[in-house]
């Protein structure tokens, strides 16, 4: 008997009883995709909240007695008088390498069927960017595989590149073009066992597009084999205006795990417009004041604490870096309105899409005035500077000169000389959709078109006489090919084995 007392003595002696403290509060309204809670007094702003069923929402406004929070998924189960709590946490994502290959939403749940995404790790959705000590200046170049971009606007690792125009002006299609460009590129570098490579890993934010368009876009990298190397990040037009909001925040997120683990990555947000309109519709049902075009007043700040995100950290932060492309969607080519130059200000240049170009037959019709790249000759290889250091300036001169030209007026030999030369080089920079050229073919292309070995050839055979030299470099002179990919530069040796495949080309050439 008293050994069964003793138990009971040590069982109540060793018994610890600890209070836990909850933070509950009332749904007072609901709708629109937002609720105002009551009582929730200790709540952080950007805290993940429990709702009944397990939804979850996101704090956003903390006033004096209530809370205004939105809700992320299928909120029908949420109504008036359900209770809530505090989680103290912030909203997280997966993020990894299991994520490669998959379409997830905007808190990266898997929705393309493959079952659940192989992920150990999370991060949160919002994070302070990386501060200046820790950051480097950009120096790799990121190959888009469109010659006009990488010869003029050279985009680095760790830049932000903004692809602006006005609708259906192909912007989705230059970002979807250096996805599949970095993919080749990995692949003939994984089969080439080649050392010290840093393969480029890929992050599509789709933000307000249809379905069908999302659909489109997997479809493309699929068939391209872009894919294992991608993620797709999808919150299309049907979801709601918070789940909108939150994409590119995920899609950054995935972003950084890369760079924190000395990896690289490219994130392109499709689009930053319709991110803002979505902000615009949460801030309006949460009541916050409208400022210029109804826009919340920390619209700025909205981009700028996701595009400052992207960055080229040093080895003790991490080593990787992050390069986003924002896309922006101008309305009659107004560059000058509110959201585009915000984003232009936060962006290290931009790519300029023309409609006119694009009706003219200019594809990808980029406007060489008015797009820039900040970083510039810094994110090329020597190669490409070598042979594409004045193309730019020449292309400039050509459409002045152009325009001046009309009038019809008696032209001197120089300017007939630029103007032929300029009608070769727009030529030479017109692009399929989908079809990336490696930098080495365009460090040839470019070489013998300013070097005068396509001066005689007619405008309308330029991009024949193009596609031919390719195919002749790639069949019988590779080891040129193969020494311009490796030096990354053309010394006296490389340029007169180019010169001599070049001439015996051209004599094949008719």
């Amino acid at each position: 008997m008293s050994t069964i007392l003793q138990d009971i003595e040590t069982q109540i002696a060793s018994l610890k009883t600890t209070t836990t403290k909850s933070n509950v509060g009332i749904v007072r309204e609901v709708g629109d995709g937002v609720a105002r809670i009551e009582g929730l007094s200790d709540v952080m702003l950007n805290e993940a909240i429990e709702f009944p069923n397990g939804v979850i929402g996101l704090a956003l406004n903390l006033e004096e007695t209530e809370v205004g929070a939105i809700l992320l998924g299928d909120y029908s189960g949420v109504v008036e008088g359900s209770e809530v709590r505090t989680t103290g946490r912030l909203l997280s994502v997966p993020v990894g390498k299991g994520l490669l290959g998959r379409v997830v939403n905007a808190i990266g749940q898997p929705i393309d069927g493959k079952g659940p995404v192989k992920s150990e790790t999370q991060y949160p959705v919002e994070k302070i960017a990386p501060g200046v000590m820790k950051r480097k200046s950009v120096s790799q170049p990121v190959q888009t595989g469109i010659m006009a971009v990488d010869a003029m606007i050279p985009i680095g690792r760790g830049q932000r590149e903004l692809i602006i125009g006005d609708r259906a002006t192909g912007k989705t299609a230059v970002a979807l073009d250096a996805i599949i460009s970095q993919a080749k590129i990995n692949i003939a570098a994984e089969k080439a066992g080649t050392k010290d490579f840093r393969p480029l890993y890929s992050i599509y934010v789709a933000v307000g597009q249809k379905n069908a368009n999302v659909a489109r876009a997997v479809a493309i990298l699929e068939a391209a084999g872009a894919m294992p190397y991608t993620t797709i990040v999808s919150a299309p037009a049907s979801e709601t205006a918070a789940n909108q909001y939150l994409a590119p925040f995920a899609g950054a997120a995935m972003g950084e795990w890369y760079m924190d683990n000395n990896m690289d990555a490219l994130i392109v947000y499709d689009d930053l417009s319709k991110h803002a309109v979505a902000y615009r519709q949460v801030s309006l049902v949460l009541k916050r004041p409208s400022g210029r075009e109804a826009y919340p007043g920390d619209v700025f700040y909205l981009h700028s604490r996701l595009l400052e995100r992207s960055a080229r950290v040093n080895q003790e932060a991490g080593g990787g870096s992050v390069t986003a492309l924002p896309i922006i969607e101008t309305q009659a080519g107004d560059v000058s309105a509110y959201i585009p130059t915000n984003v232009i200000s936060i962006t290290d240049g931009q790519i300029y899409l023309e409609t006119d170009l694009f009706y003219q037959g200019v594809r990808p019709a980029i406007s060489v005035g008015l797009s820039v790249s900040r970083v510039g000759s810094a994110a090329q290889i020597k190669a490409i500077k070598q042979v594409a250091g004045t193309i730019k300036l020449d292309l400039a001169q050509f459409r002045e000169l152009a325009a001046f030209a009309q009038f019809g007026s008696d032209l001197d030999a120089g300017t007939k000389a630029k103007l032929d030369r300029g009608a070769r080089v727009v030529e030479l920079f017109k692009q399929g959709q989908y079809s990336p050229i490696a930098v080495e073919e365009q460090v040839a292309v470019i070489w013998a078109m300013k070097n005068g070995y396509m001066d005689d050839v007619p405008v309308d055979r330029v991009k024949e006489f193009q596609n031919k030299l390719q195919e002749y470099l790639q069949t019988r002179k590779t080891d040129v090919l193969t020494g311009i990919r490796e030096k990354a530069a053309l010394d006296k040796d490389l340029e007169a084995s180019l010169k001599s495949a070049v001439e015996e080309f051209k004599q094949t050439f008719r």
